[in-house]
């Protein structure tokens, strides 16, 4: 009895070693154009899909394996008599491998000023068609969809035959394989064609397992493609809480665009800092907490240099990311042989959503990419001098990446006191200003930033009694008014954004 393998591949990685495997075992092999004309390169005797049907291929190869005689050969089922007898009649052959994977679309769909044209023609037709038939057929055919499956399916096929639980297996990876496809077309189509969607289609592959999530206990690993943004240069591996943190911390350095530092800790920011070079902005980040930043994760929006780099040896961190690394940097760094070096390779700014997990489902949010709304709005009888305008911006900033409720004191800046993740307003407020306090920093004309309006004078009360200047916060609490005299009284210069920054 004749035995047919069916190939057609764009990504023709190891075909030939597949295809000189498959003749080995006495498999006579049907091929697609370009994939037919490699084989018949490298001898490799093969018949083409068109040969075989007996009718050409049309419209440019848009319809080329789309025949009975193909998809019957996959799909009739050898244990069904009638079906049997159908394919004798017709004079079908059994196809009991096909070796598939699909047009480029993705990769077309990132080329720069990709025509509708273009990316249209590139949505595969057969291929899916093909992979799907042979899928649901699995207890006769095997289907293979990527070229890290070829080794060891060859290896089961000259032991003897392929076993079920191997075709079974592969069948799962083929619709798989599939629907990751189908998944990014509708997205990218959606996105391209300004279409909204009801639907959210989550399709990622795992590119890495974690040793452990947030606790020894948990499982966790990666999806996507997390390192295009980042490349890890030296040290361990990234851990789960390694790399929220090290997201956190981008995120703010990304918001700024004069020279900033931002040490994170535990997803919250314990010291941020503006400087004429990067070393003085890490020196004034790490004052702002020396003691919190103590295993901390560290991020640049400028390049590390020596001086930097010499200064970052003398305590121990857990990472640091940059855009860059001067040489003279990157060899004092990796004298540091456990701490990870993140080259920042391109920027994470404008996440279409963020998701989150919820029973049965999730929540899905657009992401907070706008810092202020509108002008700011001075609403009290002081106004804000230039210094102070310049700090409270950079204070708001910093406060929307603070877990809420979040209150962030900066002076010249540089965060020199931060409280976060509070349950009421006037303990962050507390904390803030304990913080600040404790590692020696004046008070005295510094201004805060708050996230979300407050509800009470309390927090402005707090204010007064340390030499707070000024405060930046959204406004729009029935008791406005009340904050607002509050500030009056005291001398405090108050701006609202009219725009709110929770993160929980």
């Amino acid at each position: 009895m004749k035995k047919f393998a069916l190939l057609s591949v764009s990504n023709k990685t190891n075909i030939i070693e597949l295809a000189q495997s498959l003749v080995s075992c006495n498999y006579k092999l049907l091929a697609t154009g370009n994939t037919g004309k490699l084989l018949k390169t490298n001898n490799i005797p093969c018949i083409e899909i068109s040969d075989y049907t007996g009718f050409p291929e049309v419209f440019d190869g848009r319809v080329k394996t789309l025949h009975p005689k193909i998809f019957s050969g996959i799909l009739f089922r050898r244990d069904v008599n009638e079906d049997s007898s159908q394919m004798n009649v017709m004079d079908f052959d059994a196809i009991d491998i096909v070796c598939v994977n699909l047009y480029p679309f993705k990769k077309t769909s990132e080329k720069l000023n990709v025509t509708n044209e273009e990316l249209i023609e590139n949505i595969d037709i057969g291929g899916p068609s093909l992979i799907r038939a042979a899928a649901k057929n699995h207890k006769s055919v095997s289907v293979l969809t990527s070229p890290l499956q070829y080794e060891s399916f060859i290896s089961e096929l000259k032991s003897n035959s392929i076993s079920l639980e191997t075709r079974v297996k592969l069948a799962v990876e083929a619709f798989s394989h599939t629907a990751e496809y189908d998944t990014y077309i509708a997205n990218t189509l959606e996105k391209r064609f300004e279409i909204e969607s009801d639907k959210v289609r989550l399709n990622l592959t795992k590119i890495k397992s974690l040793r452990y999530g947030e606790n020894p206990h948990q499982s966790a690993s990666v999806y996507g493609d997390f390192f295009s943004y980042f490349s890890i240069l030296h040290g361990k591996e990234l851990s789960y809480n390694n790399i929220l943190d090290l997201v956190a911390a981008v995120q703010i350095v990304e918001d700024i665009n004069e020279t900033v530092c931002a040490i994170i800790k535990h997803n919250n920011p314990c010291g941020v800092a503006v400087g004429n070079t990067v070393a003085e902005a890490y020196e004034k980040a790490l004052k702002s907490d020396p003691i919190s930043a103590f295993g901390g994760i560290v991020a640049f929006n400028k390049e590390v240099d020596e001086a930097t780099a010499i200064k970052l040896n003398d305590i121990f961190l857990e990472v640091v990311v940059a855009p860059s690394f001067s040489e003279e940097a990157i060899s004092i760094l990796y004298k540091k042989k456990d701490r990870r070096i993140i080259k920042q390779v391109k920027s994470i700014l404008n996440n279409d959503y963020n998701f989150r997990t919820i029973p049965g489902g999730l929540l899905a949010q657009s992401g907070d990419n706008k810092i202020f709304d509108n002008e700011l709005k001075t609403v009290t009888v002081k106004q804000a001098s230039q210094s102070e305008l310049e700090d409270l911006k950079f204070a708001w900033v910093i406060s929307k990446h603070v877990k809420s409720n979040a209150i962030v004191l900066v002076k010249d800046l540089q965060t020199i006191g931060i409280g976060a993740g509070q349950v009421s307003r006037i303990d962050s407020v507390k904390i803030s200003i304990a913080k600040a306090k404790e590692f020696g920093f004046d008070l005295s004309n510094s201004v805060a930033a708050s996230d979300a309006f407050f509800p009470f004078a309390d927090g402005i009360n707090e204010f007064s009694k340390n030499g707070i200047s000024a405060v930046i916060q959204p406004g729009g609490s029935v008791r406005d008014s009340e904050v607002i005299a509050a500030a009056d009284e005291y001398g405090i210069s108050m701006v609202f954004t009219g725009i709110r920054h929770f993160k929980h």
